[in-house]
């Protein structure tokens, strides 16, 4: 069993373990058969065929009358296996395997889940009899297709039959291929598993190949029924009991294998919640089947009789009606059955087999078999129509379960299993929620993992529709239940994994502990969340990596009490466990039923993305990136109707600080979701404009704001709009209605806004009467902080000094760059050091002064931003060139630093003016256009090294100069494509002025060699084909790209633009309102009040809104009933489309069609009558007509007339 357990690779064509461990049956002992005057064994083959014969003279003490393959054959290697493809047919293959009919079910069973990996089952539907080339009904054919492969197909089941391309086996195939061809990708597939006797196999020498055939070529005799394999179905087991033509061989095994099926669990990895439900089928069959039903039915193995299909099926139908009108037993105290039940059963028997003998054997099996009918089932096709098959199967495994089932279970339970298994919501609904049940919350339990493990997010709305409790069900220890149930190979089970090695070692459990999740999502939202379940852990969020993971160890040593305990955001929990799964319907429900619609809706998207560049696989990462397009939509609609409702809520929702997840806010969790759609909302800029300008009216100009740096005192006058008045009669109203419990409503945009908030939130925790508002400050006080606090003000100051800067810079690398010491730097290039060191300080405060998040995250936030790696580069530079400028042997490499690095400085310009709604869209496109720069780049490279050197070559036979060889190979032929005019060097024809010489001394020593003259019109050609290519393709090339960049990016450029705004509006909103140099000043008084005197920041704490719990509930509430108006005319627009119109219409077509069957019925059922009612007026004509000719009776009145 060992070499079962890995997976193959390719074709599987790796399996020559096979062999070695499935034995085929040969037979070694030659058994006389009667009938065939010593021609034939009794196994079916020629006496040459066998290397020993049972007879007298040779075993003469005692002769052998009847052949048993366990005595008579013996087991070699296995030469039929692997894959075969039916020529003349199809060109699918299918897998066969010769073995031995007492090979293990167990090792069957993991050669077709693990090596051929066919679907684990939900139901097993075993059909028998059918047997040979008996003509199979017309009403028969339509039950197996429109009723038994259909029910298949919605429950996932595997169909059992021999396989073979005779009686009722064919048309089990066909139907499983109709059905195949019109279902969708999506649906469940049924799986056709033919298990025949290899004896009776056609064409079976086709198959053998003792190394394996992938795949063998197998002729189909498409014209007749015949024994050839059907290749309609997807595997073959083709049982071996030594015998060859003779039927039955293969029941044995099949019977064990349906078995050992019936004990094995459903659903992922077995997680379901029962064990796979086997059922058989019996349609007509013969008198030995009933050996086959006897032994099933004592292994509590339910059947289905299809009665009126003649045979076997019709006997058992009238022994069940018939004896279960009489008493046939006697009582307990008796021995069995009574002589006269026996009469009746083989008068009946006679009947039915009256072509074969009817023994005692058979009688027994018969009664045997009655007294198991609690497990039968009768189907009356005729009369019964094949659209409700799906229901007859349900209530004949039902029937079946409740006699197994214990007393104490529920009577509903096993039923709501099956349809669980078979994913049928539509039963369960109409069957066992239709109001008539009153379900108990431990009754829903283990059908909810069930379908929480197996993906079937309709049973999960079901429940919870139906009184559900996720709240009780959900703890901590069944949520890493859930984690454990991930399927291995997964993206989401490798990273658990990862994290339980790093903390475990390599020896660990699949076990899924809180604190492997919590690794996981804080790789994924670590950058914008605190970590997930460190308070179920009691672990610190600020813990370093190897506390991190040593302290979840002594938690979990044992069993964690944390485990027992509810989870705390039940819906969040679970929409986090299916995003992380990519479960796209699971994890959308979940979103739905989880408050704080928004910002889940943008956390899934968050996570999907993050996933998405992990994943290795495309089918799976282009899903993940589609979930997460789609989530961000849904956060852009309901956003939509909030904005719509009211625009200060819509506010407060964008700012509002989530404990849920872990402390972040929309604006936060869409920036590192890369939500461009989202932040490209109307609603989001809105909000973003009214923190950029603070006080300010958003309508003021620009030029006022500049004239008001040069004179200040405008800002005391009317020069200026500010927002004052409407502050005032927020008060004014306030102090007419009273305080107020909450802040709700209250929007946070200037730095004025969030101090008061704060206030009155502190006033609120502290249970106060009356918020508690700080002293007003005099207007010169309040006015001049309400103009320099304001983002914009900070970003116009600090582009003028920007401006000025590099007016200084270039000034001192120009006019006043002194030698190095002593005699320099001069005063103005000191003044330069210090406005550089003050812009690296500033810097450094964004960096590592921030308290939302720890410095690590801030820091790795930091260098993924183009721009701050772009200052940090500038910086860099300019301490390296300083510190060379001021040594005399490294002074020209300082001073040729410091000028790259003054273009450094300058490219910084664009990133400042990002902000501006014209210039920012044309730097999206730049920026996207650089990338095709690059790859144009690639291609003239080649061109130029291509040409620069061959020309070299054949235009001076010898030239060691390094310098002159590196500008002739690559400078000249780049100036080239530009017009440059080197024709009179190339072109030996013209006049060159330089000297040349031919000495090869004097080149080496650096003379100018002269050209070579007889291959000179190569050079010519060559000049020609490189300025075609590079000045007309290449050119026209890189024109082409940059206008399908333009217009791709154009349309997109204002999105990408106003999500790029964010990041400029937080940085100067948290930016101290002075510039560098003067920034100096804001820094000391920063690191006075934070570090010295220990006062904790407000303006620190940008666009975040901490609600007090009342305030919270009511936003959510509203948040939530906008979410129920975005699902309802989503959902009224989803019923009035074409696909859903269709869909009612097709329901409406087959409930008429259902109609129209009911009615055929009844029609056929009117006319049977009529007919009795016909025989018997004429049989009562018949008696009166007698009567009154006799004379023995005289009427006392004439007969009544018609």
């Amino acid at each position: 069993m060992n070499d079962l357990g890995g997976t193959d690779k390719g074709k599987y064509k790796d399996q020559g373990w096979i062999p070695k461990t499935i034995k085929k049956r040969v037979c070694s002992t030659f058994v006389e058969d009667s009938f065939s005057n010593g021609r034939l064994c009794q196994c079916g083959n020629r006496r040459v065929d066998h290397s020993s014969v049972a007879l007298g003279d040779c075993f003469s003490t005692a002769i052998v009358n009847h052949w048993d393959s366990a005595q008579h054959s013996s087991e070699y290697p296995t030469d039929a296996f692997g894959e075969v493809q039916f020529t003349g047919t199809s060109k699918r293959h299918s897998h066969f395997l010769r073995l031995s009919w007492d090979t293990s079910p167990s090792m069957v069973y993991n050669v077709m889940i693990i090596h051929w990996r066919l679907p684990p089952p939900n139901l097993v539907v075993s059909v028998v009899g059918g047997d040979g080339r008996s003509k199979v009904k017309t009403w028969v054919r339509e039950v197996i297709r429109q009723g038994l492969v259909k029910a298949s197909q919605r429950a996932g089941a595997w169909i059992l039959t021999t396989g073979l391309r005779e009686g009722l086996s064919r048309c089990v195939g066909a139907a499983v291929r109709d059905h195949a061809a019109a279902a969708s990708s999506d649906s469940n597939k049924v799986v056709a598993l033919g298990i025949a006797s290899w004896g009776l196999v056609h064409n079976r020498e086709q198959l053998v190949n003792p190394k394996g055939s992938f795949p063998a070529k197998y002729y189909v005799q498409t014209s007749q029924d015949s024994c050839c394999l059907d290749n309609n179905y997807q595997a073959f087991l083709l049982v071996d009991d030594g015998t060859l033509g003779r039927r039955g061989g293969e029941m044995a095994f099949r019977a064990k294998l349906e078995d050992f099926i019936s004990h094995q669990r459903t659903g992922i990895l077995g997680s379901g919640s029962i064990d796979i439900p086997v059922l058989c089928v019996l349609i007509s069959g013969e008198a030995r089947v009933l050996e086959r039903m006897d032994f099933c039915l004592k292994n509590s193995m339910p059947w289905l009789v299809l009665a009126g299909s003649g045979g076997t099926a019709d006997f058992l139908s009238d022994l069940l009606d018939n004896l279960s009108s009489t008493q046939t037993f006697q009582s307990d105290s008796e021995a069995g059955p009574s002589v006269n039940m026996k009469e009746k059963v083989a008068e009946q028997a006679k009947r039915y087999f009256f072509t074969e003998l009817v023994t005692d054997k058979l009688v027994d099996q018969a009664l045997s078999i009655y007294q198991n009918r609690d497990l039968i089932t009768i189907y009356h096709g005729e009369q019964e129509s094949p659209a409700d098959f799906d229901t007859v199967l349900l209530k004949a495994l039902v029937g079946a379960s409740k006699q197994r089932a214990s007393d104490d279970a529920s009577p509903y339970n096993e039923e709501l299993k099956l349809a669980v298994t078979w994913n049928r919501v539509d039963i369960a609904k109409s069957e066992l929620f239709n109001g008539d049940i009153q379900w108990k919350h431990e009754d829903l339990e283990e059908s909810m993992t069930d379908v929480l493990i197996n993906d079937k997010p309709q049973f999960v709305r079901l429940f919870t529709e139906n009184g559900f409790n996720i709240h009780d069900y959900l703890s901590y220890g069944r949520l890493e239940e859930l984690y454990c149930s991930v399927a291995e190979g997964t993206l989401l089970y490798q990273l658990l994994q990862r994290y339980l090695v790093l903390r475990l070692g390599p020896t660990t459990s699949i076990s899924r502990s809180a604190s492997a999740v919590s690794k996981v999502l804080d790789l994924l939202m670590g950058d914008v969340c605190q970590p997930f379940y460190q308070d179920v852990l009691g672990l610190e969020g600020n813990l370093s990596k190897k506390k991190s993971l040593l302290c979840p160890n002594k938690i979990l040593h044992g069993e964690p009490e944390y485990r027992k305990g509810r989870c705390q955001s039940s819906w969040a929990s679970l929409f986090i466990w299916a995003v992380l799964q990519n479960r796209s319907e699971m994890a959308a429900f979940f979103w739905e039923m989880q408050s704080e619609s928004v910002l889940t809706a943008l956390s899934g998207c968050k996570m999907l993305r993050e996933l998405s560049r992990l994943e290795s696989e495309n089918e799976t990462k282009l899903s993940m990136k589609e979930l997460a397009q789609t989530f961000e939509m849904r956060a852009h609609d309901v956003f939509s109707s909030c904005y719509r409702s009211d625009e200060s809520r819509s506010f407060d929702l964008l700012i509002r600080k989530s404990s849920v997840w872990g402390g972040t806010t929309c604006l936060q969790m869409g920036m590192g979701a890369d939500a461009r759609l989202f932040f490209g909302h109307d609603g989001v800029q809105a909000l973003l404009s009214q923190i950029w300008w603070g006080d300010m009216d958003r309508n003021t100009e620009v030029w006022k704001l500049l004239l008001t740096f040069f004179c200040p005192f405008l800002c005391y006058t009317n020069f200026i709009t500010f927002r004052q008045d409407d502050r005032q009669q927020e008060e004014e109203k306030l102090h007419v209605d009273g305080p107020s419990d909450s802040h709700y409503g209250t929007t946070v945009k200037s730095f004025s806004d969030l101090k008061n908030l704060l206030s009155d939130a502190v006033s609120n925790e502290a249970h106060l009467t009356k918020p508690y508002r700080p002293p007003p400050r005099p207007f010169i006080v309040s006015r001049w902080r309400q103009l320099w606090f304001a983002p914009v003000t900070s970003f116009l100051g600090n582009v003028l000094m920007y401006f000025l800067f590099l007016v200084f810079y270039a000034f001192v690398l120009l006019i006043d760059f002194k030698p190095p010491l002593p005699t320099g730097p001069s005063i103005s290039e000191c003044l330069l050091y210090f406005w550089v060191f003050t812009i690296m300080c500033e810097e450094i405060r964004r960096i590592f002064f921030l308290e939302s998040r720890t410095h690590l995250q801030y820091l790795r936030g930091y260098i993924q931003d183009v721009w701050n790696k772009c200052y940090v580069i500038a910086i860099t530079l300019f301490i390296a060139g300083s510190i060379c400028r001021m040594f005399e042997q490294s002074y020209d490499a300082g001073h040729d630093i410091l000028c790259v690095d003054y273009m450094v400085f300058t490219l910084r310009l664009i990133h400042m003016f990002a902000v501006h709604k014209q210039l920012g869209p044309k730097i999206i496109i730049i920026g996207k256009m650089m990338k095709d720069a690059f790859l144009f780049l690639f291609f003239l490279g080649v061109w130029i090294m291509a040409y620069g050197v061959a020309s070299q070559a054949l235009i001076y036979s010898y030239d060691p100069n390094l310098s002159r060889i590196l500008r002739r190979v690559f400078y000249r032929p780049y100036l080239l494509m530009f017009g440059e005019d080197f024709v009179k060097e190339i072109d030996v024809g013209r006049d060159w002025v330089p000297k040349c010489t031919d000495n090869i001394t004097l080149i080496e020593e650096g003379a100018e060699p002269c050209r070579l003259l007889y291959n000179n019109w190569l050079v010519v050609i060559l000049l020609a084909i490189y300025l075609l290519v590079t000045n007309i393709l290449l050119i026209n090339l890189l024109i082409a790209m940059f206008s399908h960049t333009f217009s791709k990016v154009h349309g997109n450029s204002d999105i990408y633009w106003k999500f790029q705004r964010y990041n400029l509006v937080v940085q100067y909103h948290s930016r101290p309102s002075l510039a560098p140099p003067f920034i100096i000043l804001s820094h000391i008084n920063l690191f006075i009040r934070r570090i010295i005197r220990k006062v904790p920041s407000v303006k620190i704490k940008h666009f975040v809104l901490q609600l007090s719990q009342k305030a919270s509930n009511r936003l959510l509430t509203w948040e939530t009933i906008q979410k129920e108006d975005v699902l309802t005319a989503q959902n009224k627009i989803q019923k009035s489309s074409d696909s859903e119109r269709l869909k009612q219409i097709s329901a409406k077509l087959d409930g008429v069609v259902k109609y129209l069957s009911e009615i055929r019925d009844i029609d056929h059922r009117l006319r049977a009558l009529e007919n009795e009612m016909k025989y018997c007026s004429n049989a009562h004509r018949w008696t009166v007509e007698t009567l009154a000719q006799s004379s023995t009776f005289k009427p006392p009145r004439p007969p009544p007339l018609s």
